[in-house]
This record gives structure tokens, sequence and C-alpha cells, in this order.
């Protein structure tokens, strides 16, 4: 049995179809099931049944899934401390980030860290603080990056920036003549919202908890799986959202957004790694280059 097999065992299990995989690969159709063959055969156990041109698990495949992402990901772990022998940061550093701070906080500390460190091959994911988080204590990625609070005690959380909520209106809303908002007026208007998950959507709903104001109250009319799209909306529309100060300074500046003059909190940037995992040099020369702001 050889790490190659087992990589492609999972991608075969993942699509259900040999002909998909072997393309996600880069290898042949022939190639991989002659990899699939060899498993089977070397063990003495069918893992997919064939059912006309599809593939399904089979029973004994379904539970070998677990065990071939462990050993891949204990592979992964002896790669990282072989690189940490070698003396300097090398080797793999995978990174999921939040998207505001992997569209306006993260991309120039990167490029600092590729200079520095160049023997790292960075590799970053953006989806939102949850998925981020869940990667982390999944295996699927030494840090994380996000805004706002995880629930997670396997995890260790280390602040390493401040960033500022923002209240936005299109020109046509009314809020856009900076009149001043009480909390009962936020009950007066139709909403956009980040999507289940996001951090800024989880420090304002905690905002409005704040203000005894029940989120579930709001008219929430779309929520929207980005910052760029939340904006599209609320400046082609009549509704408002509440997005971080950098992903709207341009929109502002611009005219297309205007900050509604209603007081909103700050939160913070932080990052995320396993508590019982080994920092490797790459790791700890990214958690000390973050931590400088």
């Amino acid at each position: 049995m050889t790490l190659d097999q087992l990589r492609i065992f999972l991608e075969v299990a993942a699509r259900e179809h040999v002909t998909q995989a072997a393309e996600a690969l880069n290898l042949t159709q022939s190639a991989v099931s002659a990899a699939i063959s060899a498993l089977e055969a070397r063990h003495g156990v069918i893992l997919f049944d064939r059912v006309g041109r599809r593939i399904a698990l089979t029973e004994a495949g379904r539970l070998f899934v677990d065990e071939a992402q462990g050993v891949l990901e204990r592979a992964k772990a002896a790669e990282l401390a072989l690189a940490d022998l070698g003396g300097s940061a090398a080797g793999v550093l995978r990174i999921h980030a939040s998207q505001t701070v992997a569209s306006y906080w993260l991309p120039s500390r990167l490029v600092g860290y590729h200079e520095r460190f160049p023997r790292v091959d960075l590799r970053l994911t953006v989806g939102n603080t949850q998925s981020a988080a869940e990667a982390v204590l999944a295996g699927a990625a030494e840090l994380a990056v996000v805004e706002g609070e995880i629930a997670m005690p396997e995890l260790r959380r280390s602040l390493v920036a401040r960033d500022r909520l923002v209240l936005v209106v299109g020109s046509r809303h009314p809020w856009a003549d900076g009149r001043e908002l009480t909390a009962d007026d936020l009950l007066e208007t139709s909403w956009i919202m980040r999507e289940k998950g996001s951090g800024t959507r989880s420090a304002f709903e905690a905002h409005l908890t704040s203000l005894d104001i029940d989120p579930q109250a709001l008219s929430v009319v779309l929520e929207m799986p980005s910052n760029e799209a939340a904006i599209a909306a609320v400046e082609a529309g009549l509704s408002a959202t509440v997005l971080s100060s950098r992903a709207t300074e341009f929109h502002s500046l611009a005219g297309a957004l205007h900050v509604a003059n209603f007081e909103m909190p700050s939160r913070a940037f932080s990052t995320l790694r396993h508590g019982e995992r080994h920092v490797t040099r790459a790791l700890g020369a990214m958690l000390g280059m973050l931590g400088k702001g």
C-alpha cells in the first residue's frame, strides 16, 4: 500500500467516478483503475461495487475512508516535522481565512512572509469564520485567521488586529442623509445579511442582542455569500447592511455607499491553531509575523 494509492482511493471515493477522479488527479483512467485494483487484490477486499458505468463504495470502502484520510494526515505531519528538522521554515502551510480578513488584511502580510520564507509553500483557502475554524479542528489547515468569536475549546486563539463594523446604505436610502439613528430604527428597514457562519453576521447579531433586539426581528430580504455581493445589493436598493469598514471604504469614498449615523462596535481579527498539534517552524514564523499587526 502506498500513499499515492490512498490518495487515488480517496479521490475516487469522493467522486464515485473513475474518469472524473483521474481528471482531478491528472492521471490516466487506466492508472487510477490499476491503483484501486492493486489495493483490493493486495488485501483481499472489495472497496467499490461496479454499477453500470459508475461505481459505489461498499461498506468496507466506507469504513476505509476515515483510515485512509488519517494515514495521509499523519504522513503530512511527518513531512512537516522533517522540514522542521532542516533548521529553517519550509514545507507546506495551509491557511484558511474568513473573507474580510483574506480580502483586506491578510494579503500584504502573506507577501511579506513569502519574501522572508520562500521555502514555505503557502496555500490559502477563503471561506467564513466557521468554516475556517472547522478546517483547523479537522486538521485540514494549520492556521485560521478570522474575525469574531469561536466557541471551540480545542483551538488556541490570539488577537492580531482590530476591525470596525459600519452600518451602510445606498444613496436612495433615507438614512443616507446622516440622521441620527436609535436602536428602534433598525427595525424599520429591510436588511441584506452575510450568510450564517460569517463572523461579520455573528458580530452584528451579538451587538443586536446587547441592544435588546432579537436578530430574528429584522426584516432580512437577502443573504449574501460575500462582502462584495452584499455591497452591490445595498447600492442597488433600499436595504441596509453591516460590514467591515475595510470592505466599504472605497465604495463610501466613491459616494456609492453611505455610512449611517449609528455607533457600531469594533471586533478582533484572530489566529486559530489546534492546541494539541505541533507548531512547525513555518507556522511559528507566521504566528510571529501576524502577531506584529
